[in-house]
């Protein structure tokens, strides 16, 4: 139910969904109405951490703090960790007076790098004290829920490895460096508390240098006097052929912004200058259209493998997430990445072209955006169609 003064929708991000159930107004379903309601009924096909948030109005609504963890659980427990512990980590913009800044539809933030927060927090709190036990071996649930802050977090006094990233499991390797999540990513990681003098903390590394946000407080007994030898989470979710010759393939160009030089684009049908088109809210591009939601970057037949190309020549990174599907990276710059994770979102920099690919095997309209919320509230979404 919608109780709110505006209209709502719910996101379950990484969820690959029903597309009825997918949450996005003026595509898969109406903006409920203050007051109104909207039954979101769906199965979650593969374990994972991911979560949910606001899909309309959620360059607000997510800063406000609608949004929260959704943990999908594995049809037999692994016994890979002693516990799970979820950690979701935002920044918050407030005022002097503590509240949340009001100052939002800025468009200094919505053609620089989004709303970024004065106050970060992990799960609500600032600055918490998390009890652990010495030889503890944890799998810890990050999540990014920042509206466009990226994250490099890491782990000091710890030994870590990488067990998942948006969900998906990954190959099990030791972490020696903070991991980094764009906006709305997240990593599932296995952590062991190791038992010494040394302090055990969260980090968020910044330009200003490293930034404790969560404190692991180690007490009690020990929970082993050694480690056993680490393991990986077991196989699940899509996957991607090694034969991608018969691929149908797309082309996403990204344009605009501060310091990006578009001199224009297409709106509802209608070339505007960039004047026009801020006037409007609009200040960047895909393939030369702001916010078009009239005709898809393409169309796929279910069970067709997909190879977009994304160029990235705006002067700042972009957090690009697909819905309904996980892709694989396959390169950047023309270089393969060697990279197996399948994942729902992906960051790119200036000036760089990077290819994904995933197996669209999920009918329906999904939608591809930045998911620094105020970019994609200025003109950087389309969509896409799996018949």
């Amino acid at each position: 139910r919608d109780g709110l003064d505006q209209p709502t929708s719910v996101h379950w991000h990484g969820i690959r969904i029903d597309n009825a159930m997918d949450g996005v107004p003026g595509l898969t379903q109406e903006a409920i109405a203050p007051g109104g309601r909207f039954v979101y009924d769906f199965e979650a096909p593969d374990p994972g951490t991911y979560w949910y948030h606001s899909h309309d109005r959620s360059w607000e609504q997510n800063a406000r703090g609608l949004h929260g963890a959704l943990i999908v659980e594995e049809a037999e427990p692994w016994e890979g960790a002693d516990r799970d512990l979820v950690l979701l980590v935002d920044d918050w913009r407030l005022a002097e007076d503590g509240s949340i800044d009001d100052s939002f539809g800025q468009m200094m933030d919505w053609s620089h790098g989004g709303r970024l927060g004065n106050f970060v927090t992990v799960n609500g709190r600032s600055k918490p004290r998390i009890e652990v036990r010495p030889n503890e071996r944890i799998r810890v649930r990050l999540i990014n829920a920042a509206n466009a802050r990226i994250m490099e977090l890491g782990l000091p006094g710890t030994r870590t490895w990488r067990l998942a990233l948006d969900g998906m499991p990954v190959p099990l390797v030791e972490e020696n460096e903070p991991v980094w999540l764009a906006p709305a990513q997240r990593t599932d990681l296995l952590v062991d508390i190791l038992d010494d003098e040394t302090p055990k903390t969260l980090v968020l590394h910044t330009n200003g240098g490293p930034f404790e946000i969560a404190e692991f407080a180690v007490t009690g007994e020990p929970v082993r006097a050694s480690f056993p030898e680490a393991i990986g989470l077991p196989r699940s979710g899509p996957s991607l052929p090694d034969d991608l010759s018969d691929a149908v393939r797309a082309e996403l160009l990204m344009e605009g912004g501060a310091m990006g030089g578009m001199a224009g684009a297409m709106h509802k049908g209608r070339m505007m200058d960039t004047r026009s088109l801020v006037g409007k809210g609009y200040v960047w591009a895909f393939n030369g259209v702001a916010d078009d939601r009239g005709k898809p970057l393409a169309r796929f037949a279910k069970g067709q493998t997909a190879v977009i190309t994304i160029r990235n020549e705006t002067g700042w990174p972009h957090a690009m997430h697909v819905h309904g599907h996980h892709f694989r990276v396959l390169t950047r710059n023309g270089e393969p990445t060697g990279d197996v994770a399948m994942r729902d979102t992906t960051l790119t920099v200036p000036d760089e072209t990077i290819e994904i690919a995933f197996v669209a095997d999920n009918p329906g309209k999904w939608l591809l955006h930045c998911h620094m919320l105020e970019h994609s509230a200025s003109g950087m979404m389309t969509w896409f169609e799996v018949a």
